[in-house]
């Protein structure tokens, strides 16, 4: 039994006594009950999956996954595939959007070269975890090979179950590679049935020609290399990405190990709805940070059933959206902890229900 087998065996409900008695415990603190809204859902979605009703949200880890995309040569993107390098090597020296909005949210940042067609050698806060030099042009034939996304899958469980040895109480997904929300559109397309022009936009804001062209490209590789909807590793070999591999991976080692993970934008949707398709318990153990202004991203969180924090009209990536979101959960479990009882407060609760 390999690595990914086991883990999807792991992957159980989440416990409904959790998260009857972390509700019943908000609902004895000073105030309403339900007037945190979804702060209170967070909180005790966050006690269920941890098993702990007074959970440590002090380290909090977003893993970014950067690869490269063959299918860029197509012309899906406004910028060249070297900017994949150039961008990775921004976050490593702390410039880049998520280093900014994680040191805001006291969040550490680890870059994962899962598939750069770069060498980066060492470098503080890189994870050298490199499947393939990207993925080869799905438009041309499949992007990877099942053993290659197997491989991908791996390296984000076994960085899970690191982080959950290493005390990490929250995990959270983001991603760098150009081009990679034409594999993303073309994953929500076959899996969701919905045509092509209803799953895909603009990505790092091409304009209409390139954007007909996206489309058209999209649309010859599903095609050409008929993914199976019913085979999620199919799909993902066939048209998706390495990075979103390995965040499917992330997806399933969090919920295998009972840690809270939360999912950014579009991309990182792609890995998580890949990760439920496998084990539908995954759903479970996901927050959705935002919902992103791509179109394809509305139609992955209703696949999920997941329900986004946020709608700041995102359309960056690279774990952003999932840093900010984290503020807000981990604030959430600090009304669950930190806020005082009736009984602490003296208060009497009969004049609040």
């Amino acid at each position: 039994m390999n690595l990914l087998t086991e883990t999807l065996a792991a992957i159980k409900p989440v416990d409904i006594a959790l998260l009857q008695e972390a509700q019943r415990r908000l609902d004895n603190k000073t105030k309403p009950p339900g007037s945190l809204g979804r702060l209170e859902e967070f909180a005790r979605r966050f006690a269920a999956i941890s098993g702990n009703l007074e959970p440590d949200t002090t380290k909090k880890v977003i893993y970014t996954f950067a690869g490269d995309h063959g299918v860029v040569e197509e012309g899906v993107s406004a910028f060249p595939k070297e900017v994949t390098t150039q961008m990775v090597l921004n976050i490593l020296n702390g410039g880049a959007g998520v280093n900014v909005l994680a040191r805001h949210a006291g969040v550490e940042v680890r870059v994962v070269d899962i598939g750069v067609d770069y060498d980066f050698g060492q470098a503080p806060g890189l994870l050298v975890r490199k499947v393939a030099r990207g993925t080869r042009n799905f438009a041309k034939g499949p992007a990877m090979t099942r053993e290659e996304v197997v491989a991908a899958l791996e390296v984000g469980i076994e960085l899970a179950g690191q982080a959950k040895r290493d005390g990490v109480a929250m995990l959270g997904t983001g991603e760098m590679g150009i081009g990679n929300t034409t594999p993303s559109s073309a994953i929500i397309a076959v899996l969701s049935g919905k045509s092509v022009e209803e799953v895909t936009h603009r990505g790092t804001g091409i304009g209409d020609r390139a954007l007909e062209n996206k489309v058209r490209v999209i649309k010859a590789g599903v095609a050409l290399n008929q993914p199976d909807p019913a085979d999620p590793l199919d799909v993902l070999a066939k048209v998706g990405g390495l990075e979103i591999a390995g965040i499917a991976g992330l997806v399933l080692g969090a919920a295998a190990n009972r840690v809270p993970v939360v999912v950014d934008g579009f991309i990182s949707t792609a890995g998580a709805l890949i990760a439920c398709e496998m084990n539908p318990h995954v759903r479970e153990y996901i927050f959705a940070a935002h919902e992103s202004v791509e179109i394809g991203h509305r139609f992955m969180l209703e696949r999920i059933g997941a329900e986004p924090i946020l709608d700041l009209h995102f359309r960056l990536g690279e774990g952003t959206g999932a840093a900010l979101a984290m503020g807000l959960i981990e604030a959430g479990v600090k009304v669950l902890k930190e806020m005082a009882t009736f009984e602490q407060a003296g208060v009497e609760g009969n004049a609040l229900r």
